[in-house]
């Protein structure tokens, strides 16, 4: 059964900038309603700019701020959603922070602030996804290709991921009678701020080489490019496909 943009109502947690921000752009093209997540003051310039250009693709979009490790947060994320468009058809969360510290060093604080925003946003995004979807609907969360390694460094950042996975299975459980499918995508390093910042000259170095795709990847890395074409998939004629965690990564990790 195809599955079709047009008309459709897409909420883009983190749907600002970078992967988000393409995904938000990628689907206005095919007619989707973006509903543009952002947290911090300092991405409202960006969510702006993402709004303006969905409306110039003909599509139309709004800006809802928020820190969604709070679930009221969330909650009014989708209720505002529904006040201005409709129930949404699709629910797609990028949001996530990446912390690499050795676990004798982690602290207490580092630790809960990882597993607020990695995990507990998720599972409340994923609720307010179930009780506001239309039948029939769609549900995407990032996560990460280290579920599938076996390093050191990123405890808390692939650990509060791993939890996504059983998430993204007991949902698409939960909702499946409903005709919604849930998934994750695990995309490995990106070629965006949000890898840079953790990562050593050195580690970036292994990072690059590391995919068995990497010397047909112009930086190594993965792209956003290249993600968001499966996220679309996932949320149109890729609809029978759900509980899943899908790795796109080059190579770099599998299981």
């Amino acid at each position: 059964m195809s599955r079709t943009l047009k008309d459709k109502v897409a909420v883009v947690a983190g749907g600002a900038k970078n992967l988000g921000g393409l995904i938000s752009r990628t689907l206005a093209e095919d007619g989707a309603k973006i509903v543009v997540h952002y947290n911090s003051d300092s991405t409202k310039a960006a969510a702006d700019e993402t709004v303006k250009a969905v409306k110039d693709s003909r599509s139309d979009a709004f800006t809802v701020q928020g820190d969604l490790t709070k679930a009221a947060n969330v909650e009014k994320l989708f209720s505002e959603t529904v006040s201005k468009f409709g129930k949404p058809d699709i629910a797609i969360n990028t949001v996530g922070m990446v912390l690499k510290k050795p676990i004798i060093e982690t602290t207490e604080e580092e630790f809960d602030t990882m597993f607020d925003i990695n995990t507990k946003a998720s599972y409340f995004f994923l609720k307010e996804s179930g009780k506001n979807l239309n039948e029939n609907g769609n549900i995407c969360t990032i996560v990460t290709s280290l579920l599938a390694g076996y390093t050191g460094f990123y405890s808390t950042y692939a650990g509060s991921k791993a939890a996504v996975e059983h998430f993204t299975r007991a949902a698409s459980k939960e909702f499946g009678e409903r005709g919604i499918s849930v998934n994750s995508v695990g995309p490995g390093p990106m070629d965006t701020p949000f890898f840079y910042g953790q990562e050593s000259d050195d580690a970036v170095a292994f990072h690059k080489s590391a995919s068995a795709l990497s010397n047909f990847s112009k930086t190594g890395l993965t792209d956003i490019k290249d993600i968001v074409p499966l996220v679309k998939f996932l949320v149109t004629d890729g609809w029978w496909i759900t509980g899943q965690t899908i790795f796109s990564n080059g190579g770099y990790t599998t299981r």
